[in-house]
């Protein structure tokens, strides 16, 4: 019964909470964010999706562990580039990482890894090779791009995923 009116439980408290946070605290503002929580997990399900089916789920604390370490990084990275101006041999340039993560959920969230990560955007992914193209602002070396991606992500959500 609960699940036809609250498909996706999670979701629903997470949009509600996340519309509490963005609005100002009131009983009307926690009514209009619960209505359109439960209309948004409502079309999440005609929409159907695959249920996400986690493998290995106590390694999730540890790639988020890494991804804000990661991020941390990152940001400090950039900032030195924008504010230490341009340096003689500073190059951006696309990088193509062979990926064996097939899983949808896993792609999505390594998609989100990319893209938050400062300094690098996620550009296209090929299904049918399997092959990744990322942005890079600072593109020292290729190899260890294809390294930090396929060992410290792609191997982590795999072990979750598949």
């Amino acid at each position: 019964m609960i699940s036809r009116i609250l498909p996706y439980p999670v979701l629903t408290v997470a949009l509600l909470v996340m519309w509490m946070l963005l609005t100002a605290f009131s009983p009307g503002q926690f009514l209009l964010g619960g209505i359109i929580a439960v209309g948004a997990s409502r079309v999440m399900a005609a929409l159907q999706p695959d249920k996400p089916r986690l493998r290995n789920w106590h390694l999730i604390p540890k790639l988020v562990a890494i991804l804000l370490w990661d991020i941390l990084l990152s940001n400090i990275a950039v900032t030195r580039i924008i504010l230490g101006g341009g340096r003689p041999g500073r190059r951006s340039g696309f990088v193509a990482i062979p990926l064996d993560l097939r899983d949808k959920t896993g792609l999505a969230i390594l998609a989100c890894i990319v893209t938050s990560t400062p300094g690098t955007a996620w550009i296209e992914y090929a299904p049918d090779t399997g092959v990744l193209l990322i942005h890079v602002l600072d593109l020292v070396e290729e190899d260890e791009w294809v390294d930090t991606i396929k060992n410290r992500y792609e191997k982590l959500l795999m072990e979750v995923y598949e």
